[in-house]
């Protein structure tokens, strides 16, 4: 069969399809004088949006940030991090807003010493499938500031946040699909425009939008299943398969099928935990014909086999 010129989604369309970012949760922080709050490691996705005011991030000693009011702060990994009214050592105890999450909060939690200066600050938490997402966040910064830059850039921006900032507000019906979706738009312009801001042309990110590369990474997260071969993969690129793997493993740092390898085992195990197909379905959904075969591959990724692993997320969330 001929796979060149499949009709694809482009590659962070459909990255962002697999990792699920659902679940939208968000608190607005009312914040003023002297302040600080702590969020613990999440297995999500944390945003702050800075409505009036400014917040001070800190993730380590060597990453840090401070955001005014329009400017958005997205950190990928969850990791544990602080927010404070500037970056001096507070005296005042730190607000742990990691246990304040629990769906849609209207009602916002104030802290912080008695002063005319305000900030309100819109914190967001979504939910994201971590194995699939493994190679987005390893390539995302710790932390990604959305600041005013040009006009473009402030229209798109304002626009979104006036969209939430009124859901937020809705108690109507369908408001949390809304969210999740006015969310996952607001994250995949601010990862598209950081993207466009990378100056190496090393790493998956650049990947994604390399005018040759982007679409044999399309044409993978597309079709896992399909028998691709890196001559058929060089062919979506309109390469030669010698040029093509050189340019792949020069920019991602691996094979194309090694990538191609590690992302259906990624797919697979999102199967396992979050459908009822057979083994010998989803073995046929990541290109393999053979259910012992994809077995094998499966338990060398995974250290057991696609069925223990179904049965010990079975366990854990049980």
């Amino acid at each position: 069969m001929n796979t060149s010129f499949k009709n694809h989604m482009d590659a962070l369309s459909k990255i962002f399809a697999d990792i699920h970012l659902n679940h939208t949760e968000y608190i607005y922080l009312k914040t003023q004088g002297e302040w600080s709050f702590v969020c613990q490691d999440q297995t999500a996705l944390i945003v702050y949006i800075v409505l009036v005011g400014s917040v001070f991030i800190q993730v380590d000693a060597q990453q840090s940030l401070t955001a005014h009011a329009g400017e958005i702060v997205v950190i990928p990994s969850g990791k544990a991090h602080t927010g404070a009214d500037n970056a001096i050592t507070k005296l005042v105890d730190a607000v742990d807003i990691s246990k304040l999450f629990d769906g849609h909060k209207e009602d916002a939690i104030e802290f912080g010493t008695d002063s005319s200066e305000k900030n309100l600050i819109l914190t967001i938490r979504c939910q994201i499938d971590t194995i699939m997402a493994r190679p987005f966040v390893q390539a995302l910064p710790s932390l990604i500031h959305i600041q005013h830059g040009d006009n473009a850039a402030l229209e798109w921006l304002q626009v979104g946040l006036h969209f939430l900032a009124l859901e937020t507000q809705n108690i109507q019906a369908g408001r949390d699909i809304i969210i999740d979706h006015l969310v996952n738009i607001l994250l995949i312009k601010c990862i598209r425009d950081h993207i466009q801001q990378i100056s190496t042309q090393h790493g998956w990110l650049s990947a994604l939008n390399h005018p040759e590369l982007s679409n044999s990474l399309a044409a993978i997260h597309n079709h896992p299943e399909d028998a691709w071969t890196v001559e058929s993969l060089a062919e979506q690129c309109c390469m030669s398969r010698s040029k093509f793997a050189s340019l792949f493993h020069e920019v991602i740092g691996e094979s194309p099928l090694a990538y191609l390898q590690q992302h259906r085992m990624r797919l697979a195990s999102q199967y396992l935990r979050k459908s009822n197909y057979s083994i010998q379905q989803i073995a046929n959904k990541v290109g393999y014909s053979s259910e012992t075969a994809f077995s094998q591959a499966f338990k060398r990724t995974f250290e057991r086999s696609p069925t223990q692993y179904r049965q010990q997320f079975i366990e854990a969330e049980s």
